[in-house]
């Protein structure tokens, strides 16, 4: 590259960049992109090792503020960084100072005025700025104390940055501060709005703790929660445990299977870095780039990294790890089993059916939650069996899927290398054209861990909300405004909710000021049975899935699913007694105990003189008052 072509890349010269109008694009971008274009072949998808969330000596609160601008993008890209967002606090006094020491040594060399320390370190910014792409950005306190980022193109001038600070009310003497404190600002969701309103895109910073808006135990209303987590303008969470394999990992809480935060959320993680290295003395006192999010982009572009967040490919987002350290992503599903939207299959042979039984988790999960089915190794634990012919595996399925299933339906296929042999990843959405069909006959359904037909009432269901209307009008029974029936004497309700036994039902039951108000009223999965009735000698029943709020009709013990046959037969052979159950408040815990590969709760409910009994609640269900019981056992 010749010199003056590096100079124009530097951009406006070093009197606008003072004035704080630079409007340059970063020097170099264009080159990365050919350079990254020309590696991916035309468009392939390859990783980006990127971390979204740095501070700079800008942020008053960074811990080493002798380091230089030049020496903190010299350790990014040393780090591997292929994509760095710049997010100080409230301000953004670190990109201004970059562009214009960059400006400023590109116009002492037009003048020839360069001493050879200074044309030592240009010829490093540009060098450095032709290898890695650098978002300008904030990190903006909102009302309440919560931090939103917000990252812009690289072209973005510093002036349009520091009116959107204005917009969202950081006080004009504070633009320069770099501080947490801003004094009364604007709300989250608003925030958000103005963030993507002005070109940008807004990311929850460290969502899940201190001054995230989603940390546990925060007290505000759980509407706001869900407000703040689900908006329409938000991109992404940042979280802090998005390596975590425990249940309660916040982006396994945000995936989409629960009805009250249906928006399945792109999760990160960044580093934080307030330093170039991390802290000996305190682990979680991170360097710049030492915690980053790897991104599967067709090139290291902004508008690569807002396409990716808005559209469903949740897997080409995940937790870098160096080489050494790659990540099994196998390991991980196995350590969790299968659940509400994973499943695991050893083969997909057309002899057998096992090829029809992995196209009936696809269908399943298309009219559920979405999921990810692994073909070629169990969920047990031991070696991996692998596929033979793992290609072949995949062009059948696509085949088949093609062919057998009814709307067509987009599935991501993966093949992932691993020690016992090549295993097949397909991912598929919840999807949009519901309710999806097998050899134009058959609708199944997902509930936990388990695939099943759907009943005639979930089908009918599916059809009514394909085209946005409430299953709620299916049967038009009278069951969600009666009581639910207490499982204290079988008998005495038989008959509560008669007309509508027969009916599937919609909703959330009896739905009083505080339920409305809190989206973890009720657990989040299990079963509840909200009524029954005698025909014939047999007892039919109502129950209700606690994940959808779907209620089903027609229920016995004897032709019932494992978990409602389980829920029935406690009902009728172990009715519950107010007496017997261990109560925090108004809500009470009952027995728990391993069924179906997972621990698993009854609780109850405290309605005035009603008493609501809910069956077969995993600890990832239980948020909110219920999260309490986690810990109880028998």
């Amino acid at each position: 590259m010749s010199r003056r072509r590096r100079t124009r890349a530097g951009g406006q010269s070093a009197r606008q960049s003072r004035s704080g109008d630079s409007g340059s694009q970063a020097p170099g971008r264009e080159a990365a992109q050919s350079q990254a274009k020309g590696r991916q072949g035309g468009g392939k998808l390859r990783w980006y090792k990127a971390d979204l969330h740095t501070h700079t000596p800008a942020s008053n609160d960074y811990e080493e503020p002798g380091v230089t601008y030049l020496q903190w993008l010299t350790t990014a890209r040393a780090r591997g960084l292929d994509i760095v967002a710049i997010t100080d606090h409230n301000t953004v006094a670190g990109v201004a100072a970059i562009r214009r020491e960059i400006e400023w040594l590109t116009r002492l060399e037009q003048e020839d005025r360069l001493t050879p320390e200074e044309r030592g370190n240009l010829d490093q910014w540009l060098k450095l700025a032709n290898e890695i792409v650098i978002l300008p950005g904030f990190e903006f306190t909102a009302t309440f104390g919560f931090h939103i980022l917000a990252v812009y193109p690289p072209d973005t001038s510093v002036r349009k940055l520091e009116h959107t600070l204005l917009r969202l009310n950081v006080p004009e003497d504070r633009l320069l501060v770099g501080s947490t404190e801003t004094g009364a600002s604007t709300d989250v969701t608003s925030a958000y709005e103005t963030i993507v309103d002005s070109g940008g895109i807004a990311i929850a910073a460290h969502a899940n703790s201190t001054n995230g808006v989603a940390m546990r135990n925060f007290p505000f209303g759980g509407q706001t929660k869900i407000a703040y987590t689900q908006d329409e303008n938000l991109s992404a969470l940042e979280v802090t445990d998005l390596e975590s394999r425990s249940r309660r990992a916040t982006s396994r809480f945000f995936n989409g299977s629960k009805t009250e935060y249906p928006r399945k959320m792109h999760c990160i993680q960044g580093s934080d870095a307030h330093r170039l290295n991390n802290d000996p003395r305190n682990s979680r006192r991170l360097g710049l780039g030492e915690r980053a999010t790897e991104l599967l982009l067709p090139e290291p572009t902004f508008d690569a990294i807002r396409d990716l967040f808005a559209s469903r490919f949740f897997d080409r987002t995940r937790p870098f790890r160096a080489p050494e350290e790659e990540v099994d992503h196998l390991a991980a599903a196995r350590a969790e089993g299968p659940n509400q939207t994973q499943s695991f299959h050893e083969s997909a042979n057309k002899k057998g059916g096992r090829q029809t039984v992995v196209l009936a988790d696809l269908c399943a999960f298309a009219n559920t939650d979405g999921g990810t089915i692994f073909v070629g190794a169990s969920a047990r634990k031991g070696r991996v069996k692998g596929l033979a012919a793992s290609k072949q595996v995949r062009t059948e399925l696509q085949q088949a899927l093609s062919e057998r299933l009814t709307p067509p339906l987009e599935a991501r296929f993966e093949i992932l290398a691993n020690s016992g042999g090549e295993v097949l990843r397909i991912g598929v959405d919840a999807g949009d054209s519901k309710p999806y069909c097998l050899d134009g006959s058959k609708f199944y359904v997902r509930n936990d861990a388990e695939t099943s037909l759907a009943l005639r009432d979930e089908i009918v269901a599916l059809v009514l909300e394909s085209v946005g209307l409430s299953s709620d009008l299916v049967g038009g029974g009278d069951a969600d405004d009666a009581p639910a029936p207490t499982g204290t004497d079988a008998d005495a309700n038989s008959d509560a909710n008669g007309a509508a036994g027969s009916a599937a039902v919609s909703g959330r039951g009896r739905q009083g000021a505080s339920e409305s108000d809190d989206p973890f009223y009720l657990p989040q999965d299990g079963v509840e049975i909200v009524s029954s009735e005698t025909r014939g000698g047999t007892a039919y029943y109502v129950v209700r899935n606690l994940r959808n709020h779907r209620s089903v009709g027609n229920v016995t013990r004897q032709g019932a699913r494992k978990l409602w046959s389980y829920a029935i037969a406690q009902y009728e052979d172990s009715p519950v007694k107010s007496d017997q159950i261990r109560w925090k408040e108004n809500v009470g815990y009952i027995r728990s105990g391993k069924r179906a590969g997972k621990r698993r709760f009854d609780l109850a409910l405290r309605e005035g003189s009603a008493l609501r009994v809910f069956y077969g609640v995993t600890s990832e269900g239980m948020e909110g008052a219920w999260a309490q019981f986690v810990e109880e056992g028998d």
